[in-house]
């Protein structure tokens, strides 16, 4: 599978978890020069509470467009170090 936005691949791995249909990509799949992290928190009763990232392409922001779970709860454990992605940015076959 591959993430892109705003022209870019921002992850890319054949090693996705699908949850509520969001592919969870390795954290060592997404490059880390496209992420800024955010004081964005929210929390789902089943997978716990999620950190975000805005996302950074030749100088426009998503922000809050990627999200993780640092420390998912037993439910949701299989998502523990992946990335997911919305607000624009495609997924797609690789």
């Amino acid at each position: 599978m591959k993430a892109t936005w705003n022209g870019k691949v921002i992850a890319q791995s054949d090693d996705t978890v699908v949850v509520e249909g969001n592919h969870y990509f390795p954290e060592g799949s997404v490059d880390p020069a496209y992420l800024i992290p955010s004081s964005t928190h929210t929390t789902c009763p089943w997978k716990g509470e999620a950190s975000y990232h805005t996302l950074t392409v030749d100088g426009q922001e998503n922000r809050d467009a990627a999200w993780y779970y640092p420390q998912p709860k037993d439910a949701a454990k299989q998502i523990a170090g992946r990335i997911a992605f919305w607000k624009g940015v495609q997924v797609t076959p690789d």
